[in-house]
């Protein structure tokens, strides 16, 4: 069985013989302690090779690259018949810093809503194929659909998010219209991704229901889930969308909604729900859990003992998968990291009866 078809299994709800292990790509360095956690049985997570892409043929995309203080920025301008809009990156390692975003003031609101509805969706499945193919089992390959419409104007790259909160209180029509034009092309892109070659996919998430509330979440993200949901069904797909902070005011709604799995769910002490509080309020969905970050600074022993700990909590592993979703510190992920798979083993060895 490769490392993929163990994830695979719990991501139906089932289970293996232990609970597996996933690493989103680019966490783990290349180096022997990858290798070693690879062997036995570390899963990467590839997240780089979508299934659709999309081009703007009406916006003008122009970037401009210089040093500021030792740090490599970009501004990017968005040329469109309505008014040209930018933003500014620093690139930071794997990621980047987006210092500025789109949105500037309610002048840009017509430029905005241009560049959304402009965008045109593609289906690029041989790339897709191709890059699976080549990882040979020891990577799961997943799709997205991008962010809810909400959430793409609050933690995507249009809108900061103060701005947005300032906004939705001021000018919440204009905010509406993006949000429903964002609908409107969310709706194309459930049809390819269900289509696709993929296995699974994420619909957004990072939510954060300080920000959000019961109500609003409810009402904006919900029934996006469930009608994804309901086409990725159809297809014989998963679904499913990255929860990773305070969940327990949207436990209800979220048990609610015909999503397949949470990813990233982070127990606490980081969050304000533990493992086994999670599983009783998602019964029906399975669990893929980011471990929690704070625990990586703990000794190697604590952080065994903590994985153990956790899936004690559950009567049973079906449906459990845990993952890294989160950067860890350059000092501590390889130790760190050993000692999870050390806590799965162990826990293993001592529920085997139990699980069979």
């Amino acid at each position: 069985m490769t490392a993929a078809e163990k994830v695979m299994i719990s991501l139906k709800g089932g289970h293996s013989n232990s609970v597996p292990f996933t690493m989103y790509g680019g966490k783990a360095y290349k180096c022997r302690a990858e290798r070693e956690m690879r062997n036995r049985g570390m899963c990467i997570v590839e997240r780089t090779a979508p299934v659709f892409k999309t081009r703007t043929p009406n916006v003008k995309i122009k970037s401009e690259v210089y040093a500021e203080n030792g740090k490599t920025m970009t501004r990017t301008y968005y040329e469109t018949p309505v008014g040209t809009l930018t933003n500014l990156r620093e690139a930071a390692g794997f990621t980047s810093w987006l210092h500025e975003k789109l949105f500037k003031s309610p002048d840009d609101y017509k430029a905005l809503l241009f560049i959304i509805r402009d965008e045109i969706y593609e289906p690029c499945y041989d790339a897709f194929i191709k890059a699976e193919k080549a990882f040979g089992g020891d990577a799961i390959f997943r799709a997205g659909f991008g962010l809810e419409p909400l959430q793409t104007l609050i933690s995507g790259g249009y809108i900061d998010m103060q701005d947005f909160c300032m906004e939705w209180m001021d000018n919440r029509d204009e905010i509406l219209k993006l949000y429903e034009a964002i609908v409107e092309q969310r709706r194309k892109v459930y049809p390819l991704v269900a289509a696709s070659p993929a296995s699974h996919a994420n619909y957004g998430g990072n939510v954060v229901s300080d920000i959000i509330g019961l109500e609003t979440f409810e009402k904006y993200y919900v029934p996006h889930y469930n009608e994804a949901a309901d086409i990725m069904h159809k297809h014989g797909k998963l679904i499913g969308t990255h929860l990773d902070a305070n969940c327990r005011l949207l436990s209800k709604a979220v048990a609610g909604t015909r999503l397949d799995y949470i990813e990233a769910f982070t127990p606490s002490p980081d969050t304000d729900m533990t493992l086994g509080e999670a599983r009783d309020a998602w019964k029906d969905k399975v669990l893929w859990l980011n471990f929690p970050s704070s625990v990586h600074l703990k000794t190697d022993e604590e952080v065994k003992q903590k994985t153990i700990d956790m899936l004690d909590e559950l009567s049973s592993i079906d449906g459990i998968i845990m993952g890294i979703t989160e950067d860890i510190p350059e000092d501590r992920w390889q130790n760190s990291c050993t000692a999870i798979m050390d806590g799965l083993d162990a826990h293993s060895k001592s529920k085997t009866d139990l699980y069979r």
